[in-house]
């Protein structure tokens, strides 16, 4: 696929990548903040919405460890137009599977959606990388604002079409052709095409090399705890709010929504903060907030104390995923292969979590089994200092 460009600046890129990022948001917000829905239309149980959810896990992990690769061989802008459209077909379907109450038709689309957001999204950080790099400044949570700004979207309009009663397939069906639009018309404004070209005289550009990188090994870990830390809240705080809360599925979305809207607050803080403090003193605070936070939604016993858990849980959640996709980049050349790692650590977190916390809600609740993603917050407080810029980039990025 190939796009006409123009003429873009930093600045202009940075716009851009901030509008991909939103898309990205609101695309996979429009499915998350129905789940519910998605739950009573196939009349499946905790565990096996867990194994559901896995597929896309499954999805984006099957296509993450080539993501480097393919963003050299084909540029970021085309991975990106190329990927996002495999994610909606991959939506589209499993809305009219979900219609047609076809559970294995569900799941074979989650894994088409999975492929096309864990490309897309490795994609769009290696742009954004590129565009921090080229702007000089730790910019990067500012474009996790925009995914989180595009999750509020999508589970304001998510809550509403619950509200309403509107099915889900009539719901993707009006917001995704309208988004792939929106994002063919800003990656135009990207940042020129060999910007993430591969290097091929360079050994350390190889994907496999960054695999023996002990550093780009704890960032992914970081990560990971991050993935786990905030996907959990994306997969079930919903479902926990309506079950755990005897609530209607309009209020789950907007717990779900809460989350989404404490995080972004956090992320667009998030560039003043590190520039003030460093990569990881923030990082460490934030885990204790996000520690706090899951505690105080797993154990209250009413909805409103919950509801402060969930916002404290959605600010610590911010800033791992952000900060570990800069630590990969400070070296732009090996930027590509060390964010196809750390990407590939993080998305596992999707692999084992759905189902875990799936298992764990059929014995103890949903809001209960939530409780275990503190173990992975308290690993991650150990290793931030993995994310420490490196020497060449500490100018550019605390």
């Amino acid at each position: 696929m190939s796009t006409p460009t123009t003429t873009s600046t930093p600045q202009a890129a940075a716009w851009a990548v901030f509008v991909t990022f939103a898309l990205n948001g609101l695309s996979f917000a429009s499915l998350a903040s129905r789940l519910p829905a998605v739950r009573d239309s196939l009349g499946v149980e905790p565990a096996q919405m867990g194994l559901l959810l896995l597929a896309a896990s499954a999805g984006a992990l099957s296509a993450m460890p080539l993501s480097g690769r393919v963003v050299q061989r084909l540029g970021a802008r085309r991975t990106i137009l190329v990927f996002a459209a495999v994610n909606a077909i991959g939506l589209l379907v499993t809305a009219a599977a979900v219609a047609g109450g076809l559970v294995w038709l569900v799941a074979t689309a989650l894994v088409l959606v999975g492929m096309g957001t864990g490309t897309w999204d490795a994609a769009m950080n290696l742009e954004g990388a590129a565009v921090e790099q080229a702007l000089g400044r730790a910019i990067m949570p500012r474009f996790h604002a925009g995914f989180s700004l595009g999750t509020i979207l999508g589970a304001g309009l998510g809550a509403l079409a619950a509200a309403l009663g509107a099915p889900l397939v009539l719901h993707l069906g009006l917001i995704l052709p309208l988004s792939y639009v929106a994002l063919v018309t800003c990656a135009r404004w990207y940042l020129p095409e060999g910007t993430h070209d591969a290097h091929p005289d360079d050994a350390a550009q190889r994907p496999r090399s960054a695999w023996r990188e002990t550093r780009t090994l704890l960032i992914g870990l970081v990560v990971l705890a991050a993935a786990l830390t905030e996907g959990a809240a994306n997969d079930w705080v919903s479902l926990a709010v309506v079950d755990g809360f005897d609530v209607g599925n309009d209020v789950g979305a907007l717990g779900f929504a809460l989350f989404v809207t404490a995080m972004t607050a956090m992320r667009l803080l998030g560039t003043g903060l590190l520039d003030r403090l460093g990569r990881v003193p923030v990082l460490r605070i934030l885990a204790v907030l996000s520690l706090s936070g899951l505690l105080l939604f797993g154990l209250a016993p009413t909805l409103w104390l919950a509801a402060i858990g969930v916002v404290l849980w959605g600010m610590g959640a911010a800033l791992g995923f952000p900060v570990g996709m800069s630590a990969a980049s400070d070296e732009p050349r090996r930027a590509p292969a060390r964010v196809a790692v750390v990407a590939t650590i993080g998305y596992s977190a999707f692999l084992g979590g759905p189902p875990l916390i799936g298992l764990l809600a059929d014995q103890v609740g949903y809001r209960h089994a939530l409780l275990a993603v503190a173990v992975p917050v308290l690993i991650g407080l150990f290793l931030v200092p993995a994310a420490a810029p490196l020497p060449t980039a500490a100018g550019k990025a605390r």
